[in-house]
């Protein structure tokens, strides 16, 4: 046994799929531990709030001390922040009309850099002029460019801003303090913070707590369908390739009619027909199980048929041994390995399996726990992708491939150790 442990992490491909699943199962037992609570709260009132730092503007005017800074280009991080990506394309859209108009100003699309704030605004303020009016340019559109050109003024104004609060006894507001362009704050200061790695989704829920949520429950729902399809594969491919004659036809006969069925059509119907308040993690678990058997039932069987003429396994007859005794001590040691390895396979199939039925609106149910396959279909349905949420659903697809391929890796590496024609 230690000897087939030490071949088993010679192998590259194994202690790679091995460590990326170590410290996926790390990150759901840990991080739980440091932020508890329920994953499905909604904690924003805003839809797909981006990842970031988040401090209560409300308690930052509370802390004890106000810090004065001379950070050199902060003044230019703040006009570079304050010139919208809107903003930058208004400017070369008039930079183009004005090109048109000009024949002596040759400027093309191309030319313009949007994120070159000092060149954006130096052409601007060499060649804006308001009387100019352009052919086909609505009211609307030229009122939209002199908006622009105030705003434009207006970024370099580093006044004072004020704060301000209303007195109940005179009824009347007093000022309370002001904020100059060198006041800084230190964030530890501040009551309120929390930091959102993957932002939240369209119901304002925390997206990375989710995600963890989500990966432990797909991850439970892959084992339970994987044991189960392994154990059914694994019985009726004993019993098949081991008695043969009528036994094997019966089976064979059934393992053929699910073959010709697809198994994604028979998830679907069998989905559909169990209804949405019936669906959770277990039943679609089962239900995956129950459809997924049938290659490891033909794959168990051809190994059999293999081993049941064997020498030891004629001994063990002329013996006199029982069914389950030949089987259990003479036949299943020789495929155990095999039959590990059919089951990681299972399992990665039934997280994949998980993820297309819930794309289809047939997963568990949404009100109790998320899984990845019902993240995906969250932003999918909410349209991230056209709202430019990258983080509702690109973690989730990363995290399946992850998985995924892990367990493929590990299953390469197993089957290098134990099928001979692989081994080096």
């Amino acid at each position: 046994m230690k000897n087939t442990l030490k071949q088993v992490f010679r192998s590259a491909n194994f202690r790679i799929g091995f460590i990326i699943i170590v410290l996926i199962l790390l990150l759901i037992t840990i991080y739980p531990i440091f932020s508890p609570g329920n994953p499905l709260q909604m904690i924003g009132y805003d839809s797909f709030i981006p990842p970031g730092l988040y401090v209560s503007l409300y308690d930052s005017l509370d802390v004890p001390r106000i810090y004065t800074l001379r950070l050199e280009g902060a003044d230019q991080i703040r006009i570079y922040a304050k010139l919208r990506p809107t903003d930058r394309e208004l400017i070369r859209d008039w930079l183009l009309l004005y090109s048109e108009y000009n024949e002596v100003f040759e400027l093309r699309k191309e030319d313009i850099n949007l994120e070159d704030t000092e060149a954006l605004l130096g052409l601007w303020w060499t060649y804006f002029d308001p009387e100019i009016r352009f052919e086909n340019l609505t009211i609307a559109e030229r009122r939209a460019f002199a908006r622009l050109d105030t705003r434009i003024d207006g970024i370099f104004d580093l006044y004072d801003k004020y704060i301000w609060t209303y007195n109940p006894e005179t009824g009347e507001q007093e000022l309370v303090g002001s904020v100059t362009n060198l006041a800084y704050i230190n964030v530890s200061d501040v009551t309120n913070v929390r930091l959102l790695p993957l932002g939240t989704d369209n119901f304002g829920r925390d997206m990375f707590k989710q995600l963890v949520s989500a990966i432990t429950t797909s991850l439970a729902i892959g084992l339970i369908a994987g044991l189960i399809a392994t154990m059914i594969g694994l019985v009726l491919g004993l019993l098949s390739g081991y008695l043969s004659g009528f036994v094997d036809d019966v089976i064979m006969f059934f393992t053929n009619l699910f073959t010709v069925i697809p198994g994604i059509v028979l998830l679907i119907l069998i989905s559909y027909s169990i209804g949405q308040e019936q669906r959770g993690p277990a039943t679609v678990a089962i239900v995956i199980g129950l459809t997924s058997w049938v290659w490891t039932t033909r794959s168990v069987r051809a190994q059999v048929l293999s081993l049941r003429n064997r020498d030891h396994v004629n001994l063990s007859k002329l013996s006199g041994h029982s069914l389950p005794r030949i089987v259990i001590k003479d036949i299943l040691p020789y495929i155990a390995s095999y039959v590990v390895m059919a089951f990681i396979l299972q399992v990665s199939s039934a997280i994949l399996a998980e993820a297309g039925l819930s794309m289809l609106g047939l997963g568990p149910r949404t009100t109790e726990t998320a899984t990845l396959g019902l993240m995906m279909n969250w932003a999918m349905r909410y349209t991230a992708h056209l709202s430019g949420a990258w983080w509702a659903y690109y973690p989730v697809i990363l995290v399946i491939a992850l998985i995924s391929f892990a367990l493929n890796l590990i299953n390469t590496g197993l089957d290098r150790v134990f099928n001979p024609q692989l081994r080096d």
